[in-house]
């Protein structure tokens, strides 16, 4: 891996992982077309670094829940009972660890998952279906649910959502925002709450690869400097996509990203059925 393919790979990531374009999609549809397959161990530290831009951006949500989860600790030993609705954040914690329940449908189908990436045309397919969800979004939009009055069907199917966004092509961050607004979340809960739901997601899904990729025991010291480098554009990218999710998102323009994920799929598709592997190099 050279020193320009890790920067490149990094914004790819900061874009991808944010925007609602699906960043697996982009990087196996990439690969596809002759890129230089990522190294695993990069690829985990790239979702890493991702996961520290969503830190960054609601430190005070994640700090609060954090406070709270102590505080409904000590409330327990002492026997003391919480009068009337609990605090939002006290209430956010539930709803995150309910909206992950799903994905633990997913884990025993997670290689044919990861197999359904192979194939350009399926996630070509994939991307097409990401915008046409995102196109409907906005014409769910307009709902007023935040955290103090979504129930738990609400986060029940956005995490059934995000369980479905596995699947490469299909963007985690614009399936449970549009899932959310469908269900009547105020847009910018929709995102605040499906940007926390990844943190869990996230963490877990880099746990499982380091675990992988230790038992290999495959490190190469002098790529170190190219994987800081991918991870510090990857979170700085990162942090900025946020930011233009929440803003487009708060002005009821989300589903304006439809449109790139249909022309970026129908090139695909197109590309796939002319492009023959190994005609080109890889690019180095």
């Amino acid at each position: 891996m050279t020193l320009w393919m890790a920067i490149v790979l990094g914004v790819v990531q900061g874009v991808a992982e944010f925007l609602p374009i699906s960043s697996s999609g982009h990087l196996s549809l990439l690969q596809y077309f002759g890129l230089e397959e990522v190294d695993a161990l990069y690829n985990i530290l790239l979702h890493f670094a991702t996961l520290i831009a969503v830190c960054v951006v609601y430190w005070h949500d994640i700090v609060e829940m954090i406070l709270e989860f102590f505080r409904a600790i000590a409330a327990l030993a002492s026997g003391e009972r919480t009068r009337g609705n609990p605090p939002e954040a006290r209430r956010l914690i539930l709803l995150l660890i309910l909206g992950t329940l799903p994905l633990f449908l997913v884990l025993p189908f997670d290689d044919l998952v990861e197999n359904l990436g192979t194939s350009p045309v399926f996630v070509s397919a994939m991307l097409l279906i990401t915008g046409c969800i995102l196109f409907l979004s906005d014409r769910f939009g307009g709902g007023h649910k935040n955290g103090r009055t979504a129930t738990v069907k609400d986060v029940l199917l956005v995490g059934l959502a995000q369980g479905m966004a596995t699947i490469p092509g299909l963007s985690r961050s614009g399936t449970t925002i549009s899932a959310g607004m469908a269900l009547g979340f105020d847009r910018n809960f929709a995102v605040r709450f499906s940007f926390l739901l990844s943190l869990p997601a996230v963490f877990g899904a880099t746990l499982l690869k380091v675990i992988k990729v230790a038992k290999a025991g495959t490190f190469d010291m002098e790529l170190l400097p190219m994987y800081l480098t991918g991870m510090v554009i990857a979170g700085v990218v990162g942090f900025f996509s946020i930011s233009l999710v929440k803003l487009l998102a708060s002005k009821g323009k989300f589903g304006s990203f439809a449109y790139y994920c249909w022309i970026a799929g129908l090139a695909a598709l197109i590309g796939s059925f002319l492009y023959i592997p190994g005609a080109v190099p890889a690019v180095p």
